[in-house]
């Protein structure tokens, strides 16, 4: 079984995109029974609140299913329960610095870094832009399904480019 844990500040919008779009790739794949994924914050700042409008528009325009979900925090004592906690950006990471500590963090991994880059995935909190934030999230993960498996990705559904 493989524990994937997403993380992103406040859990609506980038670490849930994540979440499902992995998900949607696991189902694709026919592996749901190897897989367990979840996705969490750093802050509490959306906790109990549900996806972003964008991020559920933008799964929804390609076709991915958004399951329930309600925005949490990550805690440190589940840390140690995931085979692989994935977060967006530095912000993230330093985030995770302050609830796991040092030695956790060295043990996470920024998204894009599966797929051999060391940008943050693009926050659409900021920029409005959820094209962009689901193409970085789709190269990502589909990177990192390649990691876990040893397998391809099976293909997504592109964004728009603007």
């Amino acid at each position: 079984m493989h524990r994937i844990l997403f993380i992103c500040h406040g859990n609506i919008c980038r670490s849930t995109m994540a979440q499902f779009v992995f998900e949607e790739l696991v189902r694709r794949a026919g592996r749901e029974d190897e897989f367990t994924v979840d996705s969490a914050a750093t802050s509490r700042e959306e906790i109990g609140n549900p996806p972003h409008r964008g991020t559920v528009a933008k799964l929804r325009e390609v076709g991915i299913p958004v399951g329930p979900h309600r925005a949490r925090q990550i805690s440190r004592d589940e840390f140690d329960r995931w085979d692989h906690v994935v977060y967006m950006d530095e912000e993230n990471e330093r985030g995770l610095r302050r609830i796991l500590g040092a030695d956790a963090v060295r043990a996470c991994t920024k998204l894009l870094a599966y797929a051999g880059s060391s940008a943050d995935v693009a926050d659409p909190w900021y920029t409005g832009d959820f094209d962009a934030t689901y193409r970085d999230v789709v190269a990502g993960c589909s990177a990192l399904f390649q990691h876990v498996t040893n397998c391809p990705a099976p293909a997504l559904p592109a964004a728009r480019t603007r």
